[in-house]
C-alpha cells in the first residue's frame, strides 16, 4: 500500500502518467455543464467542433501555483486564439471567487466553479499533496483528448504543453 501511494504521488507531481481511473489520450470526453465566472452555463456540447479546447483542473483560486499557472495561461492567451483554441480552468472554488480571481488578474479566459468536484471525478483527476490534482487536457473538435499533462509541482508548463499539442495536432 505504501509503494503504490508514493508511486501516485511520484507521478502527479512529476508527470509521469496518468492514474488509475483518469481519462487518457484517445478517450472521448464525457459531457458535463458548470457555470462560470459571469453566472453564464457552460455546457461542453456546445463547445465541441469550434477549434480544440484547453481544460486545465487546479486546486485553488489566489494560490501562489495557481495564479502562476492562470497569469501563464492570461500571458499566452493571443497563442491560443490564433490557434483556434479555447482556455477553459477549472476549480472547486466557488462562482465568487472566481469572479474576483479573474477580474484580479485580467484572466480573458472560461473559469467553471466545480463546487462538488462533480466533474474533477469524471475527469479522474487524482489529489497530490492532499489537494485537488493540476491537470491539463487538449481536446480535438470531435471531444477526444489528444493530449494530457498531469503535474502539481510544474504549473506553468501546463501552458507550453498545450500549446505544442495544438500546434502538433
Amino acid at each position: 500500500m505504501k509503494t503504490r501511494w508514493i508511486t501516485m504521488l511520484t507521478l502527479s507531481l512529476f508527470n509521469w502518467g496518468p492514474v488509475a481511473g483518469q481519462l487518457k489520450v484517445g478517450d472521448k470526453l464525457p459531457d458535463f455543464q458548470l457555470q462560470d465566472q459571469n453566472r453564464q452555463t457552460f455546457h461542453l456540447k456546445n463547445e465541441l467542433g469550434k477549434g480544440p479546447l484547453v481544460i486545465y483542473f487546479y486546486p485553488k483560486d489566489e494560490t501562489p501555483g495557481c495564479t502562476k499557472e492562470a497569469c501563464s495561461f492570461r500571458d499566452s492567451f493571443t497563442s491560443f486564439q490564433d490557434l483556434g483554441a479555447k482556455v477553459i480552468g477549472i476549480s472547486s472554488d466557488d462562482i465568487a471567487s472566481h469572479k474576483k480571481f479573474a477580474e484580479k488578474y485580467r484572466l480573458p479566459f472560461t473559469l467553471l466553479a466545480d463546487e462538488g468536484g462533480k466533474v474533477r471525478k469524471l475527469f479522474g483527476v487524482p489529489k497530490s499533496l492532499g489537494m485537488t490534482g493540476r491537470v491539463t487536457y487538449v481536446i480535438d473538435n470531435e471531444g477526444k483528448i489528444i493530449h494530457l499533462f498531469n503535474s502539481q509541482l510544474q504549473a506553468t508548463k501546463h501552458v507550453t504543453e498545450a500549446l505544442q499539442a495544438i500546434k502538433k495536432s
